[in-house]
């Protein structure tokens, strides 16, 4: 049987979720001035957050860390993954000299890329 084949515009090419780093969900859109890239972030401190633009890939990493909502309490179950992740997305062009801008808002983090 033949796998079935993937047209998507953006791929993945970083490490498997099975190797102990999740990979966060991302909008990605086109704008006039260059890319707006929206990370599904929540619970993740923006200084725990690095971004690293390489020609057309755009690397975002970082950590969630746990806490406890009371100090008492013992977990009965958990499906938030806490612990170190990271996204690669290319892009379908080169950025030269880009100028990158970080935000967070509402649980995302916020990246507009334009070109220098």
């Amino acid at each position: 049987m033949e796998k079935p084949r993937h047209s998507s515009f953006f791929l993945f090419s970083g490490p498997r979720a099975d190797e102990g780093v999740w990979r966060p969900c991302v909008d990605i859109y086109k704008t006039r001035s260059g890319w707006l890239l929206k990370f599904d972030l929540a619970g993740v401190r923006m200084e725990d957050v690095t971004v690293q633009v390489t020609g057309c890939h755009i690397t975002v990493s970082g950590v969630r860390r746990d806490f406890l909502a009371e100090e008492d309490a013992s977990y009965y179950s958990m499906e938030i993954s806490y612990s170190k992740f990271e996204r690669t997305v290319d892009l379908p062009c080169d950025l030269a000299n880009p100028s990158v801008s970080v935000e967070g808002r509402d649980g995302l983090v916020i990246i507009r890329v334009t070109e220098g």
